[in-house]
């Protein structure tokens, strides 16, 4: 855990262009957090599978934290639809500000901070402490509420550290990989059976190692490998490359036609931009009317590409050197951002509303 601290650190310091890359969605870093979810939502089903058939019971806890870890790993990657380029429910084009199918990003954000402080600390910090009390312990064994060992309780904290304390821009992309992690390894270290109340021996401290070394290898490869393959290009069919242009161009049009922006350096997707800047002629422009054309009434209302994902608007200003640069732009077929502030890049595809 203090690696990937110390990575991210380096990084960001270092590197300010890799950390940027790193932090984009689709990228080695959202896909690592995936499979660290998932994997430890595997590995706790085989705990719980494990407890019901040595004790018996219902291991209702166990099944709990399972589900957390795969809808967790399932939002990370927004269930498939970036993967699959499929277009999100109508809700969650309006609610939803990343204009993708998760529920997360719908619920307020400082709900969802307190949400996930709850977790690392309750799940991660609170019960193992809890347990050196022995009648708490012995309580917890009765309702099957499976404690992870207080060894990990310094991993959690740090991972609450790096939340509260927010390092570096994005750090709640690290934290979500770290707690994926801790999840993980708790999910070996938790006990096989509740009832026992024995100490896990030597051989068994051993084996949970191994196995914590193996888990943190295969999520590594697996996100690095996941990212590679999310890296390539995906559906590039000529009639959707046309199409984006098409729109884009469109897109310009209208902002050629009098639309002003009218503060810097914002970034936002063109369906925000146009909420939040009440720029609603948008909805009536060149671009609407491509509809006449083909485009599909609810791409054109959410701003969509033909890959279903948001098109962005981004206005780059240096002051004292009195540049400016503003583009809308598209993903691309890779459906991940290659531009950077300044330059359309990669297979996005995009075109310079101002330049200077």
């Amino acid at each position: 855990m203090l690696g990937i601290v110390a990575y991210a650190s380096i990084v960001n310091s270092i590197y300010p262009d890799f950390y940027y890359l790193s932090v984009q969605e689709d990228e080695y870093l959202e896909w690592t957090s995936f499979w660290s979810f998932l994997l430890a939502a595997a590995a706790y089903y085989l705990r719980a599978t494990s407890y019901r058939l040595e004790t018996h019971r219902i291991p209702w806890f166990l099944w709990g934290v399972a589900l957390f870890c795969f809808f967790v790993a399932m939002e990370e990657i927004s269930w498939g639809q970036r993967l699959l380029g499929y277009r999100p429910p109508t809700y969650f084009l309006e609610h939803n500000y990343q204009q993708e199918f998760n529920f997360h990003n719908v619920v307020d954000t400082d709900y969802r901070k307190l949400a996930l402080k709850l977790v690392i600390v309750g799940y991660g910090i609170v019960l193992p402490l809890a347990t050196q009390f022995s009648y708490v312990k012995t309580w917890f064994e009765r309702l099957g509420i499976a404690a992870t060992t207080t060894v990990l309780v310094p991993a959690f904290a740090g991972t609450y550290l790096v939340y509260n304390l927010y390092p570096w821009s994005h750090s709640g992309e690290w934290v979500e990989l770290m707690l994926g992690l801790c999840l993980l390894f708790s999910a070996v270290q938790v006990p096989r059976n509740l009832s026992s109340g024995n100490q896990p021996s030597r051989e068994d401290r051993v084996r949970s190692s191994k196995i914590i070394v193996l888990a943190f290898v295969a999520v590594i490869g697996l996100g690095l490998m996941s990212g590679a393959i999310s890296r390539s290009q995906r559906y590039a069919l000529p009639i959707n490359l046309q199409a984006t242009k098409n729109e884009v161009e469109a897109i310009v049009h209208d902002f050629d036609s009098g639309l002003a922006i009218s503060r810097c350096n914002l970034h936002k997707r063109l369906y925000t931009f146009v909420g939040e800047y009440g720029q609603t002629r948008l909805f009536e422009g060149s671009y609407s009317g491509l509809q006449a054309q083909g485009l599909p009434m609810e791409r054109a209302k959410f701003f969509l590409d033909p890959w279903n994902s948001p098109y962005w608007i981004r206005d780059r200003c240096d002051t004292q050197r009195s540049i400016r640069v503003i583009f809308v732009y598209s993903f691309g077929p890779n459906r991940r951002r290659d531009s950077t502030p300044t330059e359309i890049l990669g297979d996005d595809i995009g075109m310079h509303i101002f330049s200077d």
